[in-house]
């Protein structure tokens, strides 16, 4: 059997008499995953800012407790779009703390002036950049989509770092989680005190980590959200580990290859359904 080929037509989007900004926002929309940084959901579009004109999409991540702030662009980057994309970014993290929040600008032509601009914010601000293509293949029109700058979190090296902020007990039972969440990191630590008794849970801004002593080892982070809660394992990325996750049920999300974890989506019954290879798991971290 011959397999025809058929060579992809690029299109412009920015001067197509028909193509337009409107449309790639609705294909987004109706599919988000499209842009390839998980599996997400539309929040909003076109969403009113306070003084700041319209965000054109809002993506939300609901395992992760995450929210995308998506600016799309046709053509190339601009200075003007990054500050809008920040912009947007910045409200929308001020108005809803309880969720972790990341800036993506999606444009045709992401330049190399525009990732020297961002690298000024070392960091500061948790960014994505999308680089789109549109292609015709006969009559038909696709997009593809190529991540060019993950999300950029450079501010800290490492979440042991002691300069993150500060919280209590308090800020994560009323903003982040609820009072029945957290205490399922009470359960976690007391599985931890089976092989390490010396722990405790210290509560900073972006997770509940982990001090032995005063002294700061996150070899698992604990983040809890409204119903379930996520837990975050330092351990090397293998097919062991990930078989014996998922054999007892566990929610496994992905693995954060840049921090060496695999996160896991824990909810209360799981606890002490799966205490054995819970202690196993947090044992091999903290031993590593």
């Amino acid at each position: 059997m011959s397999i025809n080929y058929v060579k992809p037509v690029i299109i412009d989007l920015k001067s197509h008499p028909e193509l337009n900004e409107k449309w790639v926002q609705e294909i987004i929309a109706q599919d988000p995953s499209i842009l390839g940084i998980g599996d997400l959901i539309l929040k909003d579009k076109e969403r009113i800012q306070p003084r700041s004109g319209r965000l054109d999409l809002l993506l939300q991540d609901f395992d992760a407790a995450k929210r995308f702030e998506v600016e799309i662009q046709l053509g190339k980057t601009d200075e003007s779009h990054i500050i809008r994309t920040i912009e947007y970014w910045d409200v929308e993290r001020k108005r809803y703390p309880q969720y972790d929040h990341c800036a993506v600008i999606v444009a045709e032509d992401i330049t190399s002036r525009f990732l020297n601009v961002i690298s000024l914010f070392n960091g500061a601000v948790p960014l994505i950049a999308i680089q789109m293509s549109a292609i015709k293949v006969g009559n038909n029109y696709s997009l593809l989509f190529t991540t060019v700058l993950n999300q950029l979190t450079l501010g800290l090296v490492d979440e042991d770092e002691e300069v993150s902020e500060v919280t209590d007990r308090s800020y994560w039972e009323k903003i982040k989680g609820t009072k029945q969440t957290v205490a399922m990191a009470d359960e976690m630590l007391n599985l931890i005190h089976t092989f390490a008794p010396s722990f405790e849970l210290k509560y900073n801004k972006f997770y509940i980590g982990l001090a032995a002593n005063g002294q700061p080892n996150n070899f698992a982070v604990f983040r809890p959200q409204r119903i379930i809660m996520r837990m975050d394992v330092k351990l090397e990325k293998s097919v062991e580990v990930e078989s014996e996750i998922e054999s007892v049920g566990l929610n496994m999300l992905d693995y954060d290859n840049d921090r060496g974890r695999y996160r896991i989506k824990i909810a209360e019954k799981d606890i002490k359904k799966n205490s054995e290879i819970l202690i196993n798991l947090l044992k091999m971290a903290f031993e590593k």
